[in-house]
């Protein structure tokens, strides 16, 4: 979509005014000078709308510029198809457009890569697609190999397992899934951080005064959904100070249940491909999901903090 109407769609404001909103922008004029001596180019548009729009504009920018960098890449690595250019354009935050390129970002050592570099891919493959009834010795034997530390069947499985585990946590649409249903459904909670190191009385007394600040929220538990920005800064506040134990839940049966919603068919391989998505839920998934869930809350708490 072009920006200037998607802007203008998002905002309430005619196309118009809009576009030269946007032009002003681009040639370097202020928020205040626009709203002030530009009336007439944008219908007396109120500056805070055209403080958010200028915002937004800068976002889609970013968006747009990130969008551009992740096709080049995935087209050095020669893998760039229509369907990936379908996802990118689709992508509406930075975030969807860094799942869309999760699968093809040069990765640190992985259980999964390990895996790969010990032959195992083309055995995660038969795994992950489920289409056998019955297996035996067989189906491992050709990726045994003491050398590549793979002594034996078992180490084989695993080992392609760790690989679809991964495959799992890098699918865009689960991704987006499941950080959907953490920001509609999820719990904000926290906790009195405690510690056994051992301590002297001066530092036990020094800890329980910085403690008493962060009372309130020794038992806290908020939705995601409607949590204020304060309680949000003041949770991550007393995480930082080691005063208090801040996460976010969910309910990980549903959450299991929507991957193997779209991950697992009947097969001779059910035991594994359970134990798989509930591996790549709790290994790889919750703590990145979280991790992500925790910075949108608290860049937007901020963001408000600031505005007047």
């Amino acid at each position: 979509m072009d920006v200037k109407k998607q802007l203008a769609e998002e905002f309430g404001i005619k196309e118009e005014y809009c576009s030269n909103i946007v032009d002003l922008l681009d040639e370097g004029d202020t928020v205040p000078f626009i709203a002030r001596y530009r009336k007439e180019m944008h219908g007396a548009t109120d500056d805070q709308v055209i403080r958010a729009v200028s915002e937004r504009y800068d976002y889609l920018k970013g968006l747009q510029k990130r969008k551009d960098e992740i096709r080049a890449a995935i087209e050095a690595q020669g893998k760039w198809t229509d369907e990936l250019a379908v996802a990118l354009e689709n992508a509406k935050t930075l975030t969807e457009a860094e799942d869309v390129y999760r699968p093809y970002k040069q990765k640190k050592k992985t259980r999964a890569s390990v895996a790969i570099e010990r032959g195992l891919e083309p055995l995660a493959d038969i795994i992950e697609a489920q289409e056998l009834t019955s297996y035996g010795d067989e189906l491992t034997a050709p990726y045994i190999d003491a050398e590549k530390n793979v002594p034996d069947a078992a180490a084989a499985i695993a080992g392609a397992c760790d690989i679809i585990a991964e495959r799992i946590s890098d699918d865009a649409a689960v991704r987006k899934s499941l950080r959907d249903f953490t920001l509609e459904t999820g719990r904000l909670v926290a906790s009195e951080l405690t510690s056994n190191a051992a301590k002297t009385d001066a530092e036990k007394a020094a800890e329980a005064e910085k403690k008493k600040i962060y009372e309130t929220y020794f038992k806290f538990d908020e939705a995601v959904a409607a949590v204020p920005s304060h309680r949000v800064l003041a949770v991550n506040r007393g995480e930082k100070e080691n005063c208090l134990k801040v996460g976010v839940t969910v309910d990980d049966v549903q959450a299991i249940g929507m991957i193997a919603a779209v991950k697992k068919k009947s097969s001779a391989f059910d035991e594994l491909i359970n134990k798989t998505i509930q591996d790549s839920y709790d290994r790889l998934i919750k703590p990145s999901l979280e991790r992500e869930v925790r910075t949108e809350l608290f860049d937007l708490a901020s963001e408000q903090s600031i505005k007047p």
